[in-house]
C-alpha cells in the first residue's frame, strides 16, 4: 500500500469514527413489517459495480411492484446507467444539480436505505446519514456500526452480486427466482446498427484489449500472436473510445479479424457481446457484461483474490486465468492458447 493510499484509508476510517459519535443509530435485528413503499440505493461508482446491482433491483422490481426505487449516483456515467433503467423510479446525482437532489431526496422520507459497500467511504457514509429513512442497512465492518439500524454479515470476498442480493433476505424477502445482470437499454448509433445487422451469432470470438486499472493490459504482440493461432476462427477486437488506436492497429495485419466501429455507449458493447461464440476479457466491466447474455467467457485476472472472488464471471461457461504478479502481461501467452482451443471445444459441441 502506497503512503498515500495509507493516509487516505486511515483519513476514512477517522472520519467514520467521528460520524459514529455524531449520529448514532440503535441497531435492530428486527425484519421490516410489510412491502416496503420507498427505498434508496446508493450506486458505486463504476459500470462493473452497476451491472452487479441490477440483479438487485431487477428482483426488487419482480417481488414489490410497486416499490419506489431511487438510485443515488457519485458520477456522470452512472447517473447516465440507472437513468436508462426502467426499473428504476428515479436517480439522483449526488454531486451536481443540488437543489435537484435536495428536493427529489433530502427533504423526503422513505422507507429503506441500502449502502451496499462493506468498507467506510466518506461520501457514502456522508448520504447515509443526511437521507433520511426509517431503516437503514449496510453490510457490517467496525466503522459502520452504530450508523445503520442493520448490518448484513456475509463471509470474507464475497461476489458483489450476492452481497447485493443479500438485502433482499434482510429485508425478508420471499423471492425465489432472481433476477440476472442486464444492461438498460440505450441509444443504439447508426455504424453499430448497421454492424449488428451484419453478425451471425455464434460466429466470432472477442477480445477485450482495455484494461479499468494498473497491470489490467495486454500487450498488442501478445493478442496478435493469439490472433495467428487460430486462423479458422474471425475475431472481433473490442476497445475503451480511448484506445481505439491500439484497437486499428490490432485490426488492420490480420485477415481473421473483422472490424468494428468504436462503440458509443455501454450497451452497444453489450449488443456485440451477445453475439459473439465467446469472449477474451482482461478483468473489466466486459466480464459481467458477458454475464448478461450469459455469453462464454476467457477471464484473465491479477494474483489479488478479491479481483476474482468478489468480481468474478457469472457467465455460465467460463475459465479464469490468473497471473503470477500484479499484471496480466505475465500470464503465459500458451496457457490463453490452451484455454481458447478448450473453451471452443466445448461451445462448438453445445452448438452441434
Amino acid at each position: 500500500m502506497t503512503a498515500k493510499k495509507k493516509d487516505h484509508t486511515i483519513f476514512r476510517k477517522n472520519f467514520a469514527r467521528t460520524l459514529q459519535f455524531i449520529g448514532k443509530r440503535g441497531q435492530s435485528k428486527q425484519m421490516l413489517h410489510g412491502a416496503p413503499k420507498s427505498i434508496v440505493i446508493l450506486a458505486r461508482e463504476c459500470y462493473g459495480d452497476c451491472i452487479l446491482l441490477t440483479p438487485l433491483i431487477g428482483s426488487l422490481r419482480k417481488e414489490y411492484p410497486e416499490l419506489s426505487i431511487y438510485i443515488i449516483a457519485f458520477s456522470q456515467i452512472i447517473f447516465n446507467f440507472f437513468s436508462a433503467d426502467t426499473n428504476v423510479t428515479e436517480v439522483y446525482h449526488a454531486k451536481r444539480n443540488m437543489k435537484r437532489y435536495f428536493k427529489g431526496i433530502l427533504s423526503k422520507k422513505f422507507d429503506l436505505l441500502f449502502n451496499p459497500k462493506d468498507h467506510p467511504s466518506t461520501h457514502f457514509l456522508i448520504q447515509s446519514m443526511l437521507i433520511q429513512a426509517r431503516h437503514k442497512i449496510s453490510h457490517y465492518n467496525p466503522n459502520h456500526e452504530g450508523l445503520f439500524d442493520q448490518l448484513i454479515t456475509l463471509e470474507p470476498n464475497t461476489h458483489e452480486s450476492a452481497k447485493n442480493l443479500s438485502l433482499l433476505s434482510a429485508i425478508g424477502s420471499t423471492t425465489v427466482q432472481l433476477c440476472r445482470p442486464y444492461l438498460p437499454t440505450m441509444p443504439v448509433c447508426t455504424e453499430t446498427a448497421s454492424f449488428l445487422k451484419t453478425l451471425h451469432t455464434g460466429k466470432y470470438i472477442g477480445i477485450n484489449i482495455s484494461a479499468g486499472h494498473i497491470g489490467g493490459h495486454r500487450s498488442l504482440e501478445q493478442w496478435s500472436q493469439l490472433i495467428k493461432s487460430f486462423t479458422d476462427e474471425t475475431f472481433i477486437i473490442l476497445s475503451a473510445p480511448k484506445e481505439l488506436e491500439e484497437k486499428r492497429k490490432l485490426e488492420q495485419p490480420h485477415t481473421n479479424v473483422l472490424p468494428s466501429p468504436s462503440t458509443q455507449n455501454i450497451y452497444e458493447v453489450g449488443e456485440i457481446v451477445k453475439k459473439l461464440k465467446l469472449l477474451i476479457t482482461p478483468d473489466t466491466s466486459l466480464v459481467h457484461i458477458a454475464a448478461c447474455s450469459d455469453t462464454p467467457i476467457i477471464a484473465l485476472y491479477r494474483k489479488y483474490l478479491a479481483d476474482r472472488t468478489q468480481f468474478g464471471p457469472l457467465s455460465s461457461l467460463q475459465k479464469i486465468i490468473i497471473s503470477p504478479t500484479p499484471d496480466i502481461i505475465d500470464i503465459d501467452s500458451s496457457l490463453v492458447t490452451i484455454a481458447l482451443r478448450k473453451m471452443l471445444n466445448k461451445t462448438n459441441n453445445i452448438q452441434a
